[in-house]
């Protein structure tokens, strides 16, 4: 039974599957809370939250397992793949591809349920992150480009979900900039996130052909583009509170938290060191929960 749950949790990536459940969730919270600022609903419902949770697990996991299908020969050839149960021999292709369609029906069914646009949103995200950026991921640096517009999608997804109908009355043009900048902010953030990633795994990466540094090399342009795509994220996350919607509470916390990005970023175009790379990788997983959290706090303290 370990093993059985061990091999879910990497055929799904159970880690990468939970981020991105959480920043759905925490969008969805704070369309929500919107609504109930104008007096549209009484209070968050809360059993839609867990549809969302659900749903947006389930579409996720399966957009993984479909990946790892299309990779498993590639998985075998990289030490932090190779243990993955379809590579190592564990479950065959097809009952990968049978829990990932069934994954992939019943997490679409369940957003569907929230309204039409998440489902539909949701098959859109699955068709682009297995079939678009994942044979990408060998042919060219735009791979990067492609699969950051799926990973950008679940704070929209979330954002949409908390309506009933985009058509409805409650649905007001504020929550088409909401959502949009929601978007664009987790968008630009996956750039130096992907790169910083590629970075420290270009060797492994290699054995597999997977072509995800802007250069497809650790060299100067790459780090400089780190660096911009990380500038770039600085005013990008201060849009919330350009537009009303986020407060200077959300502003220090984007500029604090983008400088420190910045700088890490900046150290490594000057020293183009590995252990540079890491500490922007690791940057990355704090900054985007944490502008997130901040934005939702915010919500909750109006």
């Amino acid at each position: 039974m370990k093993q059985v749950i061990s091999d879910f949790s990497k055929l799904v990536k159970f880690r990468l599957s939970f981020t991105v459940v959480f920043s759905a969730s925490i969008s969805f919270l704070i369309g929500q809370k919107m609504q109930v600022g104008r007096g549209n609903i009484p209070s968050i419902d809360w059993g839609n939250w867990l549809i969302l949770i659900a749903g947006g697990f389930l579409v996720t996991a399966s957009a993984n397992c479909f990946n790892e299908i299309i990779e498993k020969d590639l998985d075998k050839l990289m030490t932090r793949t190779k243990d993955r149960p379809m590579p190592a021999g564990r479950m065959t292709t097809g009952q990968g591809l049978i829990l990932g369609v069934f994954m992939a029906f019943l997490g679409t069914w369940l957003l569907g349920k929230l309204n039409l646009e998440t489902g539909l949103l949701s098959v859109f995200s699955i068709l682009l992150y297995a079939f678009a950026y994942t044979p990408l991921k060998r042919k060219s640096p735009i791979a990067v480009f492609v699969g950051a517009i799926p990973g950008a999608l679940p704070p929209l997804i979330g954002y949409l979900a908390a309506f009933g109908s985009l058509k409805a009355e409650m649905f007001h043009e504020i929550d088409y900039y909401i959502a949009g900048i929601l978007f664009l902010i987790q968008f630009v953030w996956q750039f130096p996130h992907f790169w910083a990633i590629a970075w420290v795994l270009d060797d492994d990466y290699k054995k597999a052909g997977f072509r995800l540094l802007p250069t497809k090399k650790r060299d100067k342009t790459t780090a400089l583009l780190t660096f911009l795509s990380t500038l770039v994220l600085i005013p990008v996350s201060l849009m919330p509170t350009f537009y009303g919607f986020g407060g200077y509470y959300i502003a220090g916390l984007s500029i604090i938290g983008g400088l420190i990005f910045s700088w890490l970023a900046l150290k490594l175009l000057l020293n183009r060191e590995l252990v540079d790379a890491k500490r922007v990788m690791f940057c990355s997983f704090f900054y985007i929960p944490a502008v997130q959290l901040g934005l939702l706090l915010n919500f909750i303290a109006k």
